[in-house]
């Protein structure tokens, strides 16, 4: 399938904030009971990557995530006062007026998952209200579509809710494989660009960096549609700096 134009020009590095309770905090396979924290001011987290050379930041509103409602606003806001850098965030939202919410926050790119294989209508309305500000979110379990922070699993099939982000006009999809997430047990890259080909929508690979050979085995792949990667938990616990980590990025 032809892919839908990237939203970026090379290969991008994307360091995560994920926030629960205005803490910045990593989940082992998105289980909200496993949290490390790593920091009480997301700000001076979001600044450090800035100084390093990021150009997004990629944040998670964990606690949005499970409620349905963005609940780390403030943090946001202090992440978009400390940096430049473009801000996608996700989590909590599953309304027009937490997008605005959430966009007023000050977040350049929103992504969207639960809601929108919950409300259709409201994907495909975000996507026309913000073309090309809308990500689609793929966490997937064993094969199987979750939903609502990770606590529950979609009927839908994972080519479905690919095809659906593909018709909405989604910028981009941020898969994340959840048995991987916050584990360090590396990439499949092969996976990220069959994914891209499959549904014809550039794949942000999300889940598992371990070490600097995963980034370059997903770089290698920008012509697949693998256009970037969102690392966590390997920067938080020093496996590499995110200069090394934009390094073998490029």
């Amino acid at each position: 399938m032809a892919l839908a134009a990237s939203p970026f020009d090379r290969f991008q590095l994307i360091p995560a904030i994920d926030l629960k309770q205005g803490r910045v905090v990593r989940l082992l396979r998105g289980d909200m009971n496993q949290a490390t924290v790593y920091g009480d001011d997301p700000a001076a987290v979001a600044r450090g990557f800035e100084e390093a050379g990021a150009r997004m930041i990629h944040v998670v509103d964990l606690d949005g995530a499970v409620t349905g409602a963005p609940r780390n606003l403030d943090a946001v806001r202090a992440i978009r006062q400390a940096t430049r850098c473009a801000i996608d965030v996700s989590g909590g939202i599953r309304s027009a007026a937490a997008a605005r919410e959430i966009f007023g926050a000050g977040a350049d790119r929103i992504a969207l998952g639960s809601v929108a294989f919950m409300d259709q209508p409201l994907l495909f309305e975000l996507c026309r209200m913000y073309p090309g500000r809308v990500f689609g979110s793929l966490d997937v379990r064993g094969g199987k579509l979750a939903i609502k922070g990770w606590v529950e699993t979609s009927p839908l099939e994972i080519g479905e809710a690919a095809a659906l982000f593909r018709r909405a006009g989604v910028a981009a999809i941020i898969y994340t494989d959840i048995a991987r997430d916050g584990t360090t047990a590396g990439v499949d890259s092969d996976q990220a660009a069959r994914m891209a080909q499959e549904s014809g929508v550039p794949i942000i690979a999300s889940g598992g960096i371990a070490a600097l050979e995963d980034i370059r085995n997903l770089r290698v792949r920008f012509n697949d549609g693998v256009v970037g990667a969102i690392a966590g938990r390997a920067l938080y616990e020093g496996r590499f700096t995110l200069a090394q980590a934009l390094g073998a990025a490029r």
